[in-house]
């Protein structure tokens, strides 16, 4: 099953001197601006552009495979404007903010669309020099719909469901992950020269980033993030001379879990996300745990999909208004609900892709997107199967409390829910150790249960 959600665009993107205009697909007026002005620093927001887009044109896992290249995601948090994008692997997410004093605007509002950046537009940013004037006009200020020959129609660029479900893993992966490194000056100008060239291994699958050279090794530790495929940072590189500081998060390090009464303490290998601080604006890359492993298919906001409750998913919903820093115990005060129950909702926000995650600031953003919990569903195989198995009866209690026996494809498997960590006998299971989200006899367990209070 393919679900895409259906984007109109009054006009292909226009480069007209020093105005730039993206396509808007709407927002929460008919086709408004919700951006207009110049930007600060032209050069270096336009080699931005240029990165977030070249990450949504790589594949960086199976280069070889057809791919349909995907422009990216622009959103106004009114202080802050951002430029999303998922590689066509879609094992690496790309983010650039430009900070309220990195552009001037006459026209500011909250909103988010997909942006049509054509070869033409590319091809003039490349040229932005230092100095430059760049005016950008998010939106358009007419209801009529024009080609670049001036023909009035309508075009329509879907947003596909791989990159809804990719905003709201690459969203929870973030917000367990920790600062590990900071690099400033030459360490940090060095480190973007030589990541890309590493070579990571089998058995070297974290990098070192200690004083010296970085390097790739064995030894996995809280200051040694996971970095599989290096080069999947090749695109710091077009930002370098602007460059800051380079900080570096990745979770808490965490054992695999075991499986069938087994002892193995393999570490597990989780994904690393790398902060380029710029003028006025940051570059981030968050890259999956493995190189084949797309943000998509992770599976972690599955849980929450079981868990959450409707009635608080919508109350949390109707208060986002484009912020572009959502704490969640802030937000609890403030519509009265515990803290806990809104990082829950912002979950299942999370992959309608209404919020995202900022490792700058340590808080969810707003993206302007619309919602709908069935469809959320219906595009998630593993849950659809869970509903299915509890139609069809096929969960029933255990012998212990937090057991329960799952029916399915002619076996019986056993699912255990506890609050280190749930489990279940089945292959997915002995394959994953939870890494890639519960399989769906544990979604089938955990909606059984949920149901029965």
């Amino acid at each position: 099953m393919t679900t895409e959600a259906a984007l109109e665009y009054l006009a292909p993107s226009t480069l007209d001197g020093a105005s730039l205009d993206l396509a808007t697909s709407g927002g929460r007026e008919a086709h408004p601006y919700f951006f207009e002005g110049f930007v600060a620093r032209a050069d270096q927001a336009a080699r931005g552009l240029l990165a977030v887009a070249e990450v949504s044109r790589t594949r960086y896992f199976d280069a070889g495979a057809a791919t349909r290249m995907k422009d990216p995601v622009v959103t106004s948090n009114l202080t802050v404007l951002r430029f999303e994008s998922f590689s066509s692997c879609n094992g690496v997410y790309a983010r650039l903010d430009i900070d309220a004093d990195g552009f001037d605007a006459d026209r500011l509002d909250w909103g988010t669309t997909n942006v049509d950046l054509n070869e033409r537009v590319r091809e003039a940013l490349a040229t932005v020099g230092p100095g430059e004037p760049l005016r950008l006009t998010v939106g358009t200020d007419s209801m009529g719909v024009a080609t670049l020959g001036g023909s009035a129609v309508e075009r329509k660029v879907p947003l596909p469901e791989r990159w809804l479900r990719g905003f709201a893993e690459a969203q929870i992966a973030q917000s367990s992950m920790l600062p590990v490194a900071q690099l400033r000056g030459a360490r940090a100008a060095a480190a973007i020269r030589d990541l890309p060239r590493l070579r990571s291994g089998a058995r070297t699958p974290w990098v070192s980033l200690g004083p010296g050279a970085v390097r790739m090794t064995s030894m996995a530790g809280d200051a040694t993030p996971c970095l599989v495929e290096p080069r999947r940072l090749a695109t710091l590189g077009r930002l370098a001379r602007w460059a800051r500081s380079l900080t570096v998060y990745a979770p808490p390090p965490r054992n695999r879990l075991a499986h069938a009464g087994s002892t193995e303490s393999a570490l597990a290998r989780q994904g690393s996300a790398w902060v380029l601080e710029l003028d006025g604006a940051r570059y981030t890359l968050v890259v999956s745990p493995e190189q084949w492993r797309g943000f998509s298919g992770e599976g972690a906001v599955l849980t929450g999909l079981a868990h959450v409750g409707e009635s608080d998913v919508v109350l949390v919903a109707q208060a986002l208004r484009g912020q572009a820093e959502l704490h969640a115990d802030d937000l609890g005060d403030e519509i009265g609900m515990p803290g806990e129950r809104v990082r829950a909702s912002f979950a299942v926000l999370g992959a309608a892709g209404r919020v995202g995650y900022d490792l700058h600031t340590g808080a969810y953003f707003h993206r302007d997107l619309p919602y709908d919990r069935s469809v959320l569903s219906e595009a998630q195989p593993r849950l659809r199967d869970a509903w299915d198995l509890v139609a069809t009866g096929a969960v029933t209690a255990g012998a212990r409390e937090g057991e329960w026996l799952v029916d399915s494809a002619g076996t019986r498997y056993l699912v255990t829910l506890a609050p280190e960590a749930d489990r279940c006998l089945c292959p997915w299971f002995a394959k994953h150790r939870g890494e890639r989200g519960p399989c769906k006899h544990v979604l089938a367990a955990t909606l059984t249960a949920t149901a029965q209070g």
